[in-house]
């Protein structure tokens, strides 16, 4: 059985070639760190249509595969990914990507406040406590709002799944506050489909795609940085017994 501390799940574009036309095919990878601090690949899958039935079909299929739990579901804001993962693993704890909120935050804000503004981001996010957070959110708010009001919204909107890294130290936050482990994956696969036009069919993508997850995963024989640390502090503080290591 597979015990999967952290899961990064997130999404890439190829073409691909639907009924004589050339389209853009989402393909979704998920990746998750292991008992012994390495990474594993869990998954390619496409599909035009994301949501909570094709999420939930995700879901089914790892629990069947053998993953048995999940401690936190690290995400990039996938539509009805948070509610598939709850509805087959109740006990994992989500966390949306700090830095994918960050570049949403930043998309529409003029070039000379950007560094201002990610500045008080910073205060948010690298409070020690939850309660800091939220009062440096309100700060953040009480300065920018009446020049950018949906940043302040959208942190809030999304507080519930936002907020889990603050009930972990430095060690742990480092590896679910940011989903870049699994896009630094997707960029080795953007490379080997960027220069085809278009892919024929589904399984000349996925072919293609898999070939390469399996060359990159070659190169994760150690531990993500920090791995015993943090799973000191998993098994100390943070594992109940309903929780505990498979």
């Amino acid at each position: 059985m597979i015990y999967t501390h952290v899961a990064n799940c997130n999404k890439l574009a190829v073409k691909g070639r639907s009924e004589a036309r050339v389209v853009n095919k989402a393909v979704y990878t998920a990746i998750g760190v292991n008992n012994q601090g390495k990474k594993e690949a869990l998954g390619l899958w496409i599909s035009e249509n994301e949501g909570a039935k094709f999420w939930a079909g995700i879901m089914t299929e790892l629990k069947n595969r053998g993953v048995s739990d999940i401690l936190i579901a690290c995400i990039d804001g996938l539509k009805g990914l948070p509610e598939a993962v709850n509805s087959l693993f109740p006990q994992t704890r989500i966390q949306l990507c700090i830095v994918h909120m960050i570049r949403n935050s930043t998309k529409f804000v003029s070039y000379k406040e950007r560094k201002e503004i990610c500045t008080d981001l910073k205060k948010v996010y690298t409070a020690s406590t939850e309660r800091e957070g939220s009062l440096a959110l309100d700060d953040f708010a009480e300065k920018w709002d009446k020049r950018y009001p949906m940043i302040s919204k959208s942190w809030r909107t999304n507080w519930d799944n936002l907020n889990e890294f603050y009930a972990y130290p430095g060690e742990i936050r480092k590896i679910i506050y940011t989903t870049n482990a699994i896009e630094s994956l997707n960029s080795s696969l953007r490379k080997v489909s960027k220069n085809r036009s278009a892919f024929p069919t589904d399984d000349a993508i996925m072919k293609l795609l898999y070939l390469s997850l399996t060359n990159a995963s070659k190169k994760w024989t150690m531990p993500v940085r920090d791995w015993g640390a943090a799973l000191k502090v998993i098994y100390t503080k943070y594992l109940t017994a309903s929780f505990a290591l498979k």
